[in-house]
């Protein structure tokens, strides 16, 4: 029996302890994603409040954008300290590290002083605060996906990751929401006065709660059974990564790059686009895109059933097409009433559900013993290149082209659909759960 067999689970269903595993990992991921993305949401207020305010606008946007980049950048070294760790040491315990690291940055953006009282301090600061936050989520994200699927049967894998994924976009809603709340509570002046701080002070909150919550979850049966057997990695992970798994790195970072295109662009930048572009007044935009992640956490979880049922390429192949189709539809329409607004990008955003499918691929692409490494470097590399660069490359390309946006999610969605046709590295050997763990 080889390594890669020892870990093959029993065709079981999910047990009160699957469900109890998947909804913490979720709430906890959904307070943690919070955290990270809260930042887009007030790029316009942060803008104004951290550079001079002589400096053209447009050039305050970019160097905005540029620090929310900056967490995105320093996903990758975050993720494969936290991975490597989590190869040898267990993922329940960077799972739970991820998350405190993410807590105390957010809390610190809450407090901070502006350009007015410090000066260049100010932005220097935010700066260093989102590079701590980035290298949290990147240890987050693929750990989160590793822990869950290493704890359900094989035949769940796509609904396990799906509800993990969706439980993240959750977070993205909650950021939304509170958002919204802020901007329809508030005068604009109070925003920038005072109110601004709310959200970042809620999420340190939401993030020591996080921590809490994950003391009630067990280290998976996966590593627990490689630990018995003495099968865990040796040495450094990511050099095995690269050297035998090659190509589903490739095609890991082809994915991702997929994912964020649909995540940052329709999700996280298309609120302050259409502040920015259409002039529509903020409360509008944050409450539309609030209905698109709604819809968007539901297509996460089908999208995920669906690669159970049908399989990675039909589901990510059709899904990319609806994608495509909805995002030229809804960018291609704009300026339009609020109540077609909403409407088409409910339905563009339930096509972005899709990436509900793409963890499905990642997670069964590597072996048990370094599959927390190797999602994770794949996963945070490419994010860091195309998930932390595509607001700035948007908000330059903005300036030629109003359909910027539209152009590069069909590009994006192109690429997915070629992607379905790639086979996944590695099927055949499961090795997610363990027989004796799964009966």
């Amino acid at each position: 029996m080889t390594a890669e067999t020892q870990f093959e689970p029993a065709s079981r269903g999910l047990n009160r302890n699957d469900y109890k595993t998947l909804s913490l990992a979720a709430l906890g991921g959904a307070l943690e994603f919070y955290d990270f993305v809260v930042f887009v949401f007030f790029a316009a207020v942060l803008g104004a409040l951290f550079f001079p305010p002589e400096m053209p606008d447009w050039l305050r946007q970019l160097q905005t954008f540029g620090i929310f980049a900056a967490g995105y950048l320093a996903r990758p070294l975050g993720g494969i300290i936290i991975a490597h760790f989590g190869d040898l040491l267990g993922r329940k315990r960077m799972f739970t590290l991820s998350i405190f690291m993410m807590a105390l940055p957010t809390l610190a953006m809450g407090l901070l002083p502006t350009y007015a009282s410090v000066g260049i301090a100010a932005p220097l600061l935010l700066l260093l605060f989102r590079v701590l936050q980035g290298a949290a989520i990147g240890g987050e994200v693929p750990g989160a996906w590793v822990f869950v699927s290493e704890h359900v049967p094989a035949r769940h894998t796509g609904l396990a990751v799906g509800t993990l994924t969706a439980g993240l976009t959750a977070g993205i809603l909650l950021g939304s929401l509170i958002a919204t709340v802020i901007n329809s509570s508030f005068s604009q002046t109070e925003v920038h006065d005072w109110a601004w701080r709310i959200p970042f002070l809620l999420g340190g909150v939401f993030g020591l709660f996080a921590v809490y919550l994950r003391r009630f979850l067990e280290e998976t049966p996966v590593f627990r059974e490689m630990q018995a057997r003495k099968a865990l990695a040796d040495g450094l992970p990511l050099k095995f990564i690269l050297k035998k798994h090659l190509p589903a790195v490739v095609l890991s970072m082809l994915l991702t790059w997929v994912l964020s295109a649909a995540i940052v662009v329709v999700i996280l930048f298309t609120p302050t686009y259409l502040q920015k572009q259409f002039a529509v007044a903020p409360a509008l935009a944050l409450q539309a895109n609030s209905v698109a992640i709604v819809m968007l956490t539901i297509g996460c979880v089908l999208f995920g059933m669906a690669a159970d049922r049908f399989g990675s390429k039909l589901t990510l192949g059709l899904g990319s097409l609806g994608l495509l189709a909805t995002s030229y539809l809804f960018y291609g329409h704009l300026p339009t009433s609020p109540t077609q607004l909403v409407a088409s990008y409910a339905l563009t955003g339930f096509f972005v559900g899709t990436v509900g499918a793409i963890p499905y691929v990642l997670v069964r692409a590597y072996p048990a013993v370094v599959r927390f490494s190797g999602l994770s470097f794949s996963y945070n590399v490419a994010y860091a290149i195309f998930g932390g660069l595509t607001p700035v490359m948007l908000t330059l390309w903005l300036k030629t082209d109003a359909l910027a946006p539209a152009h590069y999610v069909a590009a994006l969605s192109v690429l997915g659909m070629v992607c379905a046709l790639v086979p996944i590295p590695g099927t055949g050997r499961r090795n997610d759960t363990l027989a004796s763990a799964a009966a």
